[in-house]
């Protein structure tokens, strides 16, 4: 697995997208995407397509921050880089480019054909 060097580089990155992921899903939920104004139908339709692309996008980044708070939980107890279906080791070419993995490659590749 990676070194103690590495550990504390991924915690730091993790950590660093954790904070941004906070701030921008608080901003996302408390701005407004209209001004309470009487809206013509178009305004409504845009409206409720941009509430929707929030709430997406919002579902998006909740489901990374939870992955993110995941990892960085594995990283306390020691279980970082562990795949949580075969505990085999997620390979650390993976790890670099998705420190939050949760699997090792081929099992990801498993539990995305059942979904």
């Amino acid at each position: 697995m990676s070194t103690n060097q590495d550990l504390k580089k991924i915690k730091a990155q993790l950590t660093e997208r954790r904070n941004e992921l906070e701030e921008h899903l608080h901003k996302l939920s408390t701005e407004k995407v209209s001004d309470d104004q009487v809206q013509d139908p178009g305004d409504q339709a845009l409206t409720a397509t941009m509430e929707s692309l929030r709430s997406s996008l919002q579902d998006t980044e909740l489901q990374e921050y939870k992955r993110i708070k995941q990892a960085l939980s594995k990283i306390e107890d020691g279980t970082y880089g562990i795949c949580i279906d075969c505990d085999s080791d997620i390979s650390e070419k993976r790890l670099k480019w998705y420190p939050n993995a949760a699997r090792c490659l081929g099992c990801q590749e498993t539990f995305e054909d059942k979904g």
